[in-house]
């Protein structure tokens, strides 16, 4: 399994995730949520190149993004699941062992607004 590295930018997305979920919908559904990233997170570090991960050339040559729904199922909180996650992960394997993960980014967002500047480069 591939140790995730995170960007000050994707930390700060996830802490902006959880509040905002927090504050709209309840401690419930944050727990919910917070699961969802985690499994998300440990099925990139197992396969950063797994089914339902994505290239993204537009961004950088060896950038992917990965929809949290591909890990919903996985994601079973005693109190149930996230019905419609709405982020995707942008991020790097950065060789064998390392996952960067630039940004945890609301799928209705312009990638390439939101994409971490380095990602551009090889």
């Amino acid at each position: 399994m591939a140790v995730i590295r995170f960007s000050d930018a994707a930390l700060v997305d996830i802490e902006h995730i959880l509040r905002s979920s927090h504050q709209n919908f309840g401690a419930v559904a944050r727990l919910r949520y917070e699961l969802l990233l985690t499994v998300a997170l440990q099925d990139i570090a197992l396969d950063p190149y797994r089914v339902g991960s994505v290239e993204r050339p537009e961004i950088g040559a060896t950038v992917r993004s990965y929809h949290l729904r591909h890990s919903r199922d996985r994601a079973r909180h005693s109190t149930g699941i996230v019905k419609r996650p709405r982020h995707f992960m942008i991020y790097r394997a950065l060789d064998t062992n390392v996952v960067g993960i630039g940004r945890v980014l609301y799928d209705a967002m312009e990638l390439e607004q939101h994409a971490p500047s380095d990602y551009g480069q090889s």
